[in-house]
């Protein structure tokens, strides 16, 4: 069974903003000469991780509101700047604009399921799985 994830997008005040910050992301990459990747940390690792990777993605909350979601490619161990250990969330690059939706803030991340997510603007009614 697919599941996703949802996760507050703390700074960004926009789809454009986060999709311009990450894309500022990728190229520091290019230029330290690191192969370029888009990932998000958190302290702890989803412990549903197959059922994430079977078609899951990451919504994002920007401004209150459930705005775009990025597919997850995959998970891995990192540290963050500051050396403490953290999970690499593995996103795609591509970041796809949903239906709006009100959400209330909360800490960390949350599953969501399919049932519960916001549908792909464009998409009519069409649900992802």
């Amino acid at each position: 069974m697919t599941l996703h994830l949802i996760k507050l997008c703390v700074g960004a005040s926009s789809v454009e903003e986060l999709g311009t910050w990450q894309a500022g992301r990728v190229e520091e990459q290019k230029k330290a000469g690191l192969k370029p990747r888009l990932f998000h940390t958190t302290f702890q690792a989803p412990k549903r991780q197959d059922e994430l990777l079977d078609g899951g993605s990451i919504y994002w909350v920007i401004k209150g509101m459930i705005q775009a979601r990025q597919r997850l490619m995959g998970f891995e161990d990192g540290h963050k700047k500051n050396g403490t250990r953290c999970c690499l969330l593995l996103l795609d690059e591509k970041l796809v604009p949903v239906r709006p939706l009100p959400r209330r803030a909360f800490q960390g991340w949350r599953y969501l399921f399919p049932d519960d997510a916001p549908t792909d603007l464009g998409s009519g009614d069409k649900r992802l799985a």
